[in-house]
């Protein structure tokens, strides 16, 4: 009898330490099936015409294990296996009929064991149509989040990341800017008639040093800390579209940061260009200096480049500390384009603008740019092809007649010959081959666009000097400047600060001083251009200027897509004519510092004479006869609506 109740209370301890294993198991299984190490993209949407998604799975010995779905419309269609056991990419095919929801990814391990994640399919907020980009209606605001407002000091400096510093007395550190200090400041950029929003990138960019410009991220999808949250990235986009504006992304296909997650793991042998050396020396990768790309985009168009220098453009690292993406690898392929469109979704872009757009594999951008416009057909993208030559900024424009039949599907480039046409034109002195001709001949080109109307031309950016320092300070001809390209077929873009007068004298073309803090957007800024308080009076009259012919701008379709006409420059004036149905409008730019009259005959066929016409600037009517008075040097800008 004793005996048997010691068995007795052996089972019941036996079965309740078993119970409590169990419960304890259930419970640690829950922890680690809450959490896989990374799942990207991290959520999707029902409803593309594209049914594909491929999913990047990280986690430790992943790629030993078996995924499962069970979800109505869901299959997996192929699992790949990476080189490193910490990766699976999952091929899904997401029926026509999916209904939006959550779903679980089942991972079983050889030895049985599993891990769950939980996936979600989101219901679309609208049509792919209805995704509209930025065109030649527009026009946009360029900002350096880090140096445009800090309105949440608490964010400035985070723990978890590498760089730790905020200084505003160094070009180069960070300065404290962030997402909420755009936002915050949304009237001030719609009341100078901007209508788009384009900030650097705002994505993780946990490098040591210079991290404050964005463009070395190292995730795609997380947005630095220290300029906010995705919520407040997605405010951001939310409130531009309460006032009818866009937000524009900065993305990046060429290159990542050297402290990019997966730089430490890389999933293939030719994840990055370059890989074996920099696998054999990143121990020591302070002293070591990989392969650097030689920068000649020419490349992509030479018919006689050898094959050595079409991969030492494409292949070769962007600097030391920016590793190149390979994009022939297709699951690097693909992880590009997702992300694009994950970004377009999350915070419905109204365009994007793609970093170094000559320097990756050129068959890869026209699929990357295709799939995009494939999904959204009235979306807009530029790339940015720095070189002054027509040729190369054409040849990257969808529709472009390229003799070696390439079609990239880019809505948009970058016009730098025009913007150093615009430099070279109001520095020169008059003379048949200089100043205006500059721009005279440079507009010439437009023939070889396939549609000049969506390039995007702009005075200057964040990688070159500042226009009022190009134009050696002189305000009359930024002016002249300005108001010129706001008139041209295109789309304009302008750099924060231009308003004011911002400039880099103290160091031309250093990149951190073109990036200066905007005055107003920190505590105890003694100047503030956001209320005008300190500003000098060329600084007032040059907002004032913008602000008017912006606005002006904002409502004329003769600018937006009418004709444009103009004639050769004489005796140092250049006119300009842009007109749609009963719309005209004339730009007569003006380099005589003495009086000169005009003779109108010349310009006869525009049809305007006995016209009334209005200055834009001053509010004056001015009838068109027989000649007109400039008295002095300056832009003069008329329209016939009155």
């Amino acid at each position: 009898m004793k005996n048997s109740f010691l068995l007795l209370i052996f089972i019941v301890f036996i079965s309740c330490n078993n119970s409590n294993k169990e419960s304890m198991n259930t419970e640690i299984k829950e922890v680690s099936n809450t959490f896989l190490e990374r799942v990207e993209p991290p959520n999707w949407w029902i409803d593309f015409k594209d049914s594909s998604l491929q999913l990047l799975v990280k986690e430790t010995n992943i790629g030993s294990a078996k995924p499962t779905i069970s979800y109505e419309g869901v299959s997996i269609q192929k699992v790949h296996q990476a080189k490193s056991k910490n990766y699976l990419f999952i091929d899904l095919q997401i029926d026509k009929n999916t209904k939006a929801g959550k779903f679980d990814i089942v991972f079983t391990f050889n030895d049985g064991t599993t891990k769950t994640h939980t996936y979600e399919l989101k219901e679309r907020q609208k049509s792919s149509e209805k995704y509209v980009g930025f065109n030649s209606t527009d026009a946009i605001y360029l900002i350096t989040p880090d140096r445009f407002a800090n309105a949440d000091e608490t964010n400035d400096i985070n723990e978890n990341l590498n760089e730790k510093i905020i200084n505003r007395k160094d070009d180069y550190a960070r300065h404290g800017g962030d997402i909420k200090g755009i936002t915050n400041h949304i009237d001030y950029i719609a009341d100078l008639g901007f209508t788009a929003v384009w900030p650097t990138p705002v994505l993780t960019n946990d490098m040591f040093r210079g991290s404050y410009h964005g463009y070395a991220m190292t995730d795609f999808y997380q947005v630095d800390p220290r300029f906010g949250t995705l919520a407040e990235y997605q405010e951001l986009a939310n409130e531009l579209r309460k006032k009818d504006m866009k937000l524009i992304m900065d993305q990046v296909a060429n290159h990542c940061g050297l402290e990019h997650w997966w730089m430490k793991d890389l999933p293939f042998n030719d994840w990055v260009n370059n890989q074996d050396y920099y696998e054999k020396n990143k121990e020591n990768w302070n002293n070591q200096t990989v392969k650097v790309s030689n920068h000649r985009r020419t490349t992509n168009q030479d018919l006689y480049a050898a094959e050595a220098d079409k991969s030492g453009n494409n292949e070769g690292w962007f600097v030391d500390t920016m590793p190149d993406l390979n994009q022939r690898n297709p699951f690097m392929a693909k992880y590009i384009i997702q992300n694009s469109i994950w970004w377009i979704e999350t915070l419905g872009l109204g365009g994007i603008r793609q970093d170094t757009y000559p320097y990756p594999d050129k068959q890869f951008m026209s699929n990357w740019a295709g799939a995009i416009m494939n999904e959204y057909p009235n979306f807009s993208i530029v790339g940015e092809e720095w070189s002054y030559n027509p040729l190369l900024i054409g040849y990257w424009q969808k529709g472009a007649k390229n003799k070696d039949g390439y079609e990239s599907n880019l809505t948009s480039t970058m016009d730098f010959a025009m913007q150093n046409n615009i430099v070279e034109a109001f520095s020169q002195h008059e003379s048949y081959n200089s100043g205006l001709t500059k721009i005279y001949e440079g507009l010439a080109n437009d023939f070889h666009y396939a549609s000049p109307k969506d390039i995007l031309i702009f005075p200057d950016n964040h990688d070159m000097s500042r226009i009022f320092t190009q134009l050696k300070g002189d305000v009359v001809n930024t002016k002249m400047a300005l108001s010129y390209l706001l008139m041209l077929p295109r789309i304009p873009q302008i750099y924060y600060g231009t308003e004011i007068l911002m400039n880099d004298f103290a160091k031309p073309g250093d990149h951190g001083l073109i990036r200066t803090d905007f005055p107003g957007g920190w505590k105890g800024d003694v100047v503030n251009a956001f209320t005008g308080e300190g500003l000098t009076d060329d600084q007032k009259e040059m907002q004032l200027f913008l602000k008017k012919v912006l606005n002006f701008r904002k409502n004329s379709k003769a600018i937006h897509e009418g004709k444009t006409l103009h004639f050769a420059p004489e005796n140092g004036t250049y006119f300009l004519f842009r007109i749609k149905d009963d719309e005209t409008i004339v730009h007569i730019i003006n380099k005589n510092d003495k009086p000169i009259s005009i003779d109108l005959n010349r310009f006869k066929e525009v049809k305007l004479k006995g016209k009334t016409l209005k200055n834009i600037l001053t509010g004056e009517n001015f009838t068109w006869n027989q000649t007109i008075q400039l008295t002095e040097k300056g832009s003069l800008i008329l329209t016939t609506k009155l």
